[in-house]
């Protein structure tokens, strides 16, 4: 069995899609870790339409593509239909970003997400979630991955966020900007 990450965003009626999403994982994969809920503005979008995004980790004993299949029938179920254009609001988008220490493509599928390292919304929930375990590829941790990130103009903010009859998320932080962090 392996831990597998997961990084879960939507901008379609978030709360909604993404607690269907959390259903759905922990129905299939049993306990799940989840991290705090925040609310980011869209990176090269040009829907305007701010994103919910979370990290989640659980534990399988499928492959990668076993894990990517599952993934995109789900996000097919909540509307996302095949071949629209990589820009476009989504009520579900679920990328794998590890699967135990695997490095390299498994399944023609890129070991850790090179997401996992650029993008705040990806780095800050997973760095919340596993401080103390490493990146695959690099070896650091995540919360020295974190400390080390480059906001820029990048800018999430924690939400009020329950599931399942408990509070996964509370919107007790402003939004992080570079200059406040630094």
């Amino acid at each position: 069995m392996n831990q597998v990450t997961v990084s879960l965003g939507s901008n379609i009626h978030p709360t909604r899609h993404i607690r269907c999403c959390l259903d759905a994982l922990a129905d299939t994969f049993g306990p799940l870790q989840i991290s705090r809920v925040f609310e980011s503005e869209p990176v090269g979008f040009a829907d305007s339409r701010n994103f919910y995004n979370l990290v989640v980790a659980f534990h399988s004993a499928w492959t990668p593509g076993e894990l990517q299949a599952w993934g995109k029938q789900l996000e097919i179920e909540h509307g996302r239909l095949p071949g629209l254009a990589k820009f476009s609001p989504r009520a579900l988008d679920i990328d794998l970003l590890t699967v135990g220490s695997l490095c390299g493509t498994v399944d023609e599928i890129a070991l850790p997400r090179s997401e996992i390292t650029h993008n705040a919304f990806v780095l800050q929930p997973l760095a919340e979630l596993l401080p103390n375990q490493c990146h695959p590829r690099c070896g650091t941790p995540y919360a020295a991955l974190w400390s080390a990130f480059e906001l820029g103009s990048q800018r999430l903010w924690a939400v009020d966020f329950s599931w399942r009859g408990r509070w996964v998320s509370q919107a007790d932080e402003q939004p992080l900007l570079a200059a406040a962090r630094r």
